[in-house]
């Protein structure tokens, strides 16, 4: 087992456990601090992260850029990462199988940062992470509790493009991020 940032890229980039090696251009490994306190965690890449090996860096990553921005974050504050590490096709949501062959590389890097703070962005990170039976629109900006590790969910940036009604309800969501942070984090500029 990696016990290294680098050894733990290094592993990832070589893997090979499911179909969705085959198809990929790249691996997502993962980008941010990696003494981060704050873990954002998405279901996989899309085509644009694909292409660069970069986390959210298409539409729905610079408008996860500006979310940070309002609550006094920004990529090199946190973590960011996602539950599979390639590219499934035509951006659909990753099968369990999928999931289940690359979660462990998540544990990996959560074990490596040891953050204080998870936020799941989305409905199929929180079913992973949270709970299995996690209801985005009922359970969205609801704190959760595991391993002293404090965890909740926003609607995932992609979904907010789709969905601008959703947006003044995401801002409350953040809100409460943000109190959070300042609440456990060694951010006092927040």
């Amino acid at each position: 087992m990696a016990d290294t940032w680098e050894s733990l890229r290094q592993d990832c980039m070589q893997c090979r456990g499911c179909g969705l090696a085959e198809t990929r251009t790249h691996v997502v490994f993962g980008v941010g601090a990696t003494d981060a306190e704050i873990l954002l965690v998405g279901e996989g890449p899309g085509q644009h992260e694909d292409e660069e090996g970069v986390p959210f860096v298409g539409k729905a990553g610079q408008l996860l850029d500006d979310m940070l921005e309002i609550i006094g974050l920004d990529r090199t504050k946190v973590y960011i990462a996602n539950i599979v590490k390639c590219r499934p096709p035509q951006n659909r949501d990753p099968l369990n199988v999928e999931q289940e062959a690359c979660i462990g590389w998540l544990r990996r890097q959560t074990a490596l940062l040891r953050p204080k703070i998870i936020i799941c962005l989305g409905r199929i990170a929180a079913k992973v992470i949270i709970k299995e039976d996690f209801r985005i629109t009922a359970e969205h900006g609801q704190w959760f509790q595991r391993g002293g590790v404090q965890m909740t969910a926003i609607y995932h940036p992609a979904a907010l493009l789709r969905d601008v009604s959703k947006r003044p309800e995401t801002f409350q969501d953040l809100k409460s991020i943000q109190a959070k942070v300042r609440e456990l984090c060694g951010h006092t500029d927040i």
